[in-house]
């Protein structure tokens, strides 16, 4: 078996973050928490489907009050937004100011909606919603954490549930989906393709 070919690769720093110095594609997801008089939103790109269950997860860290407010509530909402709400997305993000708390100087200026079955916000007109209750806090990835949750309630927008009467390629050309290009940029796809899965292959 041949090893890398060194003329073509370069050996990263790992003494500082590897995921600083290549590009990699991830959701782009905004989680909603419930805290001490108002809400909080924050935008999380390590986030994920924990194995093929109602089970979601995304990292963050104690520095954070999106950690706090799941470590005192138990539940958390998710929102995958849409391309065109990539600013939505980013003020979602936006620091706290001292004297003013974030829900009350960004979050409640943002398009928000309550999440039918907790206190926690959703970013209106997303078109996937998750409702979770706290599964798991999973610490020990230096000052980071992986928070899961269990899957309460799931609710999509008609244009973007599979249905096998529909084209996906079409389907996706005209309902575009917004992924996160880190670090720092982000993508709206419009064109996919049939994944070329080997014959009888199995999950």
């Amino acid at each position: 078996m041949n090893t890398i070919q060194r003329d073509k690769y370069v050996l990263l720093d790992n003494l500082t973050s590897i995921w600083d110095q290549v590009f990699t594609v991830a959701p782009m997801v905004i989680i909603g928490t419930k805290e001490k008089g108002g809400y909080d939103l924050a935008p999380k790109h390590m986030a994920m489907p924990l194995g093929f269950g109602n089970y979601f997860g995304f990292v963050c860290t104690p520095r954070h009050n999106t950690f706090t407010n799941v470590s005192a509530t138990g539940e958390f909402t998710v929102s995958f937004p849409l391309p065109d709400q990539i600013i939505t997305t980013s003020l979602s993000a936006s620091p706290r100011k001292d004297g003013i708390s974030k829900s009350d100087g960004i979050v409640k200026a943002l398009p928000i909606l309550n999440a039918p079955s907790m206190d926690a916000p959703v970013i209106a007109d997303a078109y996937f919603y998750l409702e979770c209750v706290l599964f798991k806090i999973i610490e020990g990835f230096d000052d980071y954490s992986i928070i899961t949750g269990t899957i309460r309630a799931a609710y999509a927008h008609r244009n973007y549930m599979k249905a096998s009467e529909m084209d996906e390629q079409e389907q996706i050309l005209n309902n575009h989906l917004l992924v996160y290009i880190a670090p720092g940029r982000f993508a709206k796809i419009t064109e996919t393709f049939d994944f070329p899965f080997p014959k009888n292959f199995k999950r």
